[in-house]
C-alpha cells in the first residue's frame, strides 16, 4: 500500500472548500475527475463511526467509515469494502487485501487563503487513477471555491 499525497492552496475560506467537497452538487462535479460522466455521490450520516458510501452513478462503489471530523478542517475515511450491484461486500479476501486503507483530508487557512492537504492509501493497480483523479479533481475545487 502506497500513500498518495496531493496539496492544493485556493482563495477562499476552509468552510467554503469544506463545501464544496462534500455538498451536491459540488461533490459530483470535482470527483468527475475520477469517474467522468459517472454522476458520483456520497451518502453518508456524517458522523464519526457511522456510515459513508462513495457512490458512481450505478451505485457501485465504496464501504467508509468516518475515523476522525473536525468540520471545516480534518476528516479522516477508513475504507472498509466496496458495493457491487448494490451489495456490500467487507469480507471477500480481494477487500480484505485493501480494508483499512486511510483518505484524509486536511484544511488549513491563513489570510483568506484555504491550503487543502489529501492522501489516499493505495494498491499499486489504483495509483495512476488516483494519482490524475485527485490533481485534476483538487483543481476543480479550487476553480468551484473561488
Amino acid at each position: 500500500m502506497k500513500t498518495l499525497q496531493f496539496t492544493k492552496e485556493i482563495k477562499a475560506p476552509a468552510q467554503k472548500v469544506w463545501s464544496t467537497l462534500w455538498n451536491e452538487p459540488t461533490y459530483s462535479q470535482w470527483t468527475d475527475a475520477f469517474n467522468p460522466g459517472g454522476g458520483s455521490k456520497v451518502e453518508s450520516d456524517w458522523k464519526v463511526g457511522g456510515k459513508t458510501l462513495f457512490l458512481d452513478g450505478k451505485g457501485n462503489g465504496m464501504v467508509s467509515t468516518i475515523k476522525i471530523k473536525n468540520e471545516p478542517y480534518h476528516i479522516v475515511f477508513e475504507h472498509l469494502g466496496e458495493v457491487i450491484d448494490g451489495k456490500e461486500d467487507t469480507t471477500s479476501e480481494r477487500v480484505k487485501s485493501w480494508a483499512g486503507s486511510l483518505e484524509e483530508y486536511h484544511l488549513s487557512e491563513d489570510n483568506g487563503i484555504t491550503k487543502l492537504k489529501a492522501s489516499v492509501q493505495v494498491g499499486e493497480e489504483w495509483e495512476e487513477v488516483m494519482n490524475n483523479g485527485f490533481t485534476k479533481g483538487l483543481e476543480e475545487v479550487k476553480k468551484l471555491s473561488e
